[in-house]
């Protein structure tokens, strides 16, 4: 199990937590999801043999939010 942490733009309102924590939790691979609202952070636990950190990275910005960096441990 892989853990990636998201360094996001500022959050303007708990609807896009959960927007963003509802799309990561339906991905497959993906164990676990939180959103961190008042750090700008989210931190995944997913599988990396079946969705790799870009492809979440990927689906976060698909949604509109930017990702500043991103960290994989």
């Amino acid at each position: 199990m892989k853990k990636a942490v998201f360094q996001m733009e500022p959050f303007s309102c708990p609807s896009c937590v959960k927007k963003i924590e509802g799309a990561l939790a339906r991905a497959n691979g993906v164990q676990k999801v939180k959103v961190l609202f008042h750090s700008n952070k989210v931190r995944v636990e997913f599988d990396e043999a079946i969705v790799a950190a870009n492809d979440l990275q990927e689906l976060i910005e698909k949604l509109g939010y930017p990702v500043l960096s991103l960290k994989v441990a």
